[in-house]
């Protein structure tokens, strides 16, 4: 499997290893529930380079991006970001993505380690058809640290030149990290305040360092999934994948349909709707301490109506919740439904997401 530049590292600090997206990543490093908490109180460093940086340039890029694209990218002002999602022509999604306009002409497009190869074959296909040229992977350029937590902006300020106070969420700026110039980027997958660090490969393990001696808390993806879980943020495959559509998905607020210009899945996302996704995204919680597992069936008496997707024990909130899709007659915000545990039934509720949100 491939690694990342820091996979020694996070085996010199003693951590376990799973695969994740087709690649050898560090799991925990001591426990989960610790470094869960070590995010939801202080600061928490996770290693996502794995994930796919790929740059879209040259004086039509904002077109061609809004072609490509459900987001209108011609909109995003210089130095911001939106959340997005690429389609395929039946507006099933191929990968849910971030979208950072660094310059007038210039984009950086951040799409999940798993689909790297998908999207990129995507955007240069769509490229060709428009007779653009300034798709670019840059992947195995960069490094990409997640540095997440309400004592995040703190650390991270001791280290950086940017008056980090004055970045907005979901925003990008340069700067240099620990001497080496780099991107910070104010966006994150745990549900709390936080900044994801781009800096050259080459320089990762220095940095890398450099976060850890600032006092934040190194951090596996078992965390990290029970910390996007309580968030309400999806995983692609899981809650995502090719034959769910973003009204399904709850996500039909970022598919921007009134605009004259076309894009990959228009047409069919204009003869669906979130009134008739069938079936639909839910969040769900319990009782008790039994977690309710991705692939888990739920039930309405002893008819199957869905099948959770992701399923834990709240660390954070102390029992069980998960997302699941179920059919859209069982939606409704407290709606009850059963799920199937080996054999037992755990009886959960239909909830609004996210469960958790933090405090201002």
């Amino acid at each position: 499997m491939p690694q990342t530049p820091l996979h020694a590292e996070h085996a010199r600090l003693g951590a376990s290893f799973t695969d994740f997206g087709g690649w050898d990543m560090p799991v925990r490093y001591t426990s989960d529930l610790a470094e869960h908490e070590a995010v939801r109180t202080k600061a928490g460093l996770f290693d996502i380079s794995h994930m796919a940086e790929i740059f879209v340039s040259g004086p039509q890029a904002a077109s061609f991006l809004d072609y490509a694209l459900v987001i209108q990218s011609s909109a995003i002002a210089i130095g911001k970001a939106k959340y997005a999602l690429i389609c395929n022509a039946q507006g099933g999604i191929i990968d849910d993505l971030i979208v950072y306009r660094l310059a007038d002409d210039e984009f950086l497009v951040i799409a999940n380690a798993g689909n790297r190869h998908e999207v990129v074959a995507a955007l240069k296909e769509r490229a060709i058809f428009q007779g653009f040229v300034g798709v670019e992977d840059r992947s195995d350029d960069f490094a990409l640290l997640a540095v997440q937590g309400p004592e995040a902006t703190e650390k991270l300020q001791t280290i950086v030149d940017v008056d980090l106070s004055t970045l907005p969420y979901y925003s990008i700026d340069k700067g240099v990290i620990d001497g080496v110039a780099g991107y910070l980027c104010r966006t994150g997958y745990t549900g709390e305040d936080g900044f994801e660090v781009l800096v050259p490969a080459e320089n990762s393990v220095q940095i890398f360092n450099a976060l850890i001696n600032a006092g934040i808390i190194p951090c596996g993806l078992a965390a990290r999934d029970t910390l996007r879980l309580e968030a309400g943020m999806p995983l692609y495959g899981h809650e995502l994948n090719l034959k769910i559509n973003p009204y399904q998905a709850g996500l039909g607020r970022v598919v921007k349909l009134d605009r004259d210009a076309d894009f990959v899945g228009k047409s069919a996302l204009q003869s669906l709707s979130t009134k008739e996704a069938n079936p639909v995204l839910v969040g769900l919680t319990g009782e008790g301490k039994r977690a309710a597992r991705a692939e888990y069936k739920i039930f309405n008496g002893e008819t199957e109506i869905g099948e959770i997707t992701s399923g834990a024990l709240s660390p954070t909130l102390g029992y069980p919740v998960a997302m699941a899709y179920v059919e859209r007659n069982f939606s409704a915000i407290g709606s009850k439904v059963e799920v199937d545990i080996r054999g037992n039934r755990l009886e959960m509720t239909v909830v609004k997401l996210p469960f958790y949100k933090r405090s201002k």
